[in-house]
């Protein structure tokens, strides 16, 4: 979606020991299936989910039963295409922003009541879709994580794969290993 961390999230999955491609994002979703990826992970980008001609992803993707994590832009974009609202935020978070835990397991799994991370977003989720529930929350995002559980889709507003997010590659760990049930045995060689 134009993000500017995309080849660093693919990065990150690498060094996790997690093979990872990075793909366009209007990539059908009969391409995603063959693939078959364990996983699928939607960056940021710098459009806004709401205005004319923002990149969108084949909606079917989110039927073909794949772990699905979205990143900033990501998350928004999940979150409108599945039936939540997103807006300008009333306020714009950019830096540091403290992120109450509200659910320690599946990706915060390990990971205490709280954890610092990186945000940069003037857009943020204002509801949520059907079977979404908030999973933490910033002083000034209600919803800076969220999760389907059933369907195995999640959202966060921070970016986990910058070093400003200190425990952010174990937030990505997490989704790889607990909700993509990847092995880690990729490796360069």
């Amino acid at each position: 979606f134009g993000a500017q961390y995309a080849h660093l999230i693919a990065r990150r999955v690498r060094e996790a020991s997690v093979y990872s491609e990075l793909e366009p994002y209007n990539i059908p979703a009969e391409k995603v299936s063959e693939i078959a990826p364990k996983g699928i992970i939607l960056s940021g980008g710098p459009a806004s989910v709401y205005d004319k001609g923002a990149p969108k992803c084949d909606p079917r993707i989110f039927e073909l039963g794949i772990p699905v994590l979205g990143i900033c832009y990501g998350l928004q974009l999940m979150v409108s295409m599945l039936g939540g609202e997103v807006a300008r935020a009333k306020k714009k978070e950019y830096g540091r922003a403290e992120l109450a835990i509200d659910d320690q397991k599946s990706i915060f799994a390990g990971l205490g009541p709280s954890t610092i991370t990186w945000m940069s977003h003037g857009d943020a989720p204002i509801t949520l879709p059907r079977n979404f529930k908030a999973i933490g929350h910033t002083e000034n995002s209600p919803y800076a994580a969220v999760e389907d559980k059933s369907e195995r889709l999640f959202g966060i507003q921070f970016h986990a794969e910058v070093a400003h997010t200190p425990r952010g590659n174990e937030i990505l760990r997490n989704f790889l290993y607990r909700v993509c049930k990847c092995k880690g045995e990729w490796t360069m060689e």
